[in-house]
């Protein structure tokens, strides 16, 4: 089946296509979470060794609420780092200080730390509004304003709309503002709808924003973890994806298999399209990832 375009060529001018090498162009990219337990931690060291012969641009770091497991991020941050890989730091700012994202930023320069994923983030439960940033676009700004070019930002987008927004038309516009504000590039929520994606870009670069846009790629590997994630972040799960989950019940095996079918044909679709990049969501697991990169045969 074809897959529209809407101008997405305009949009990414350099982006790799399926005939050319995704690690040369740098455009494929990995997410991880901090462990809780030692055990968790020796899981990640070897699925992380499982994964760099992807040749991955850089390995994100996510942290919690508030920061909320910034000791484990930053542990999880040095480690990548010293296994030779470049790794980039989620930074979120919702509740923060001025002096606290200054001492972070300092903290994660010294570390060898270049790129940070900016986000505006969200409070852990019972913590109040308190903090003087209210916008990832006010932290991007306060980034530059402090550090010049001495790290790539990306910051993040939703083709199908942050579930807080009051509109498209807003989510749009606050999306513009960050880029505006000096960020490199974006990093999409994850989604299966690439016309959304198409649009979302297409309509980006008609407000004056030409940064390329990561598509964020979920592994379909547990249904109800999937959904949960899905009602949790506004990325919809279309019905016929839906419908063929509950189905298969307890059959881990045919809901792994059937993931890996339709994630290979999104990622091929929007490679074929222009997308300038993967950056796949993890969740601490590589198998279904380099399944994946095999099957679009990433990992030449």
């Amino acid at each position: 089946m074809a897959t529209k375009n809407f101008g997405l060529v305009r949009v990414v001018h350099d982006a790799p296509t399926r005939e050319t090498d995704m690690n040369a162009n740098n455009s494929l990219s990995i997410e991880f979470f901090p462990p809780k337990t030692p055990e968790g931690a020796e899981k990640l060291r070897a699925v992380r060794q499982a994964l760099y012969p992807l040749k991955p641009q850089f390995c994100s770091v996510t942290y919690g609420a508030g920061g909320s497991t910034q000791a484990g991020t930053i542990s999880t941050l040095k480690e990548i780092l010293s296994e030779g890989m470049a790794a980039a730091s989620h930074f979120s700012c919702i509740g923060a200080t001025k002096a606290s994202v200054r001492e972070e930023l300092a903290t994660l320069k010294a570390m060898g730390v270049k790129r940070l994923v900016a986000l505006r983030g969200d409070l852990p439960s019972g913590y109040g509004a308190g903090g003087e940033f209210h916008y990832a676009s006010e932290l991007v700004a306060f980034i530059r304003a402090e550090t010049g070019d001495d790290f790539f930002i990306e910051v993040a987008a939703y083709p199908e709309i942050h579930p807080q927004a009051r509109s498209p038309e807003a989510d749009l516009q606050a999306y513009v503002a960050k880029v505006k504000a000096g960020a490199n590039s974006a990093i999409t929520q994850f989604f299966f709808n690439t016309d959304a994606y198409f649009r979302f870009v297409d309509e980006a670069y008609d407000l004056g924003v030409t940064q390329p846009v990561i598509a964020g790629i979920m592994p379909i590997t547990n249904s109800t973890q999937l959904l949960r994630f899905s009602d949790a972040c506004g990325a919809e799960i279309p019905r016929w994806i839906r419908l063929r989950l509950q189905s298969y019940g307890d059959d881990i095996a045919s809901i792994r298999a059937f993931g890996e079918e339709v994630v290979t044909d999104l990622c091929d679709q929007l490679l074929v399209a222009g997308a300038p990049g993967l950056h796949f969501y993890s969740l601490n697991q590589a198998d279904a990832v380099l399944a994946i990169a095999d099957n679009l045969s990433l990992n030449q």
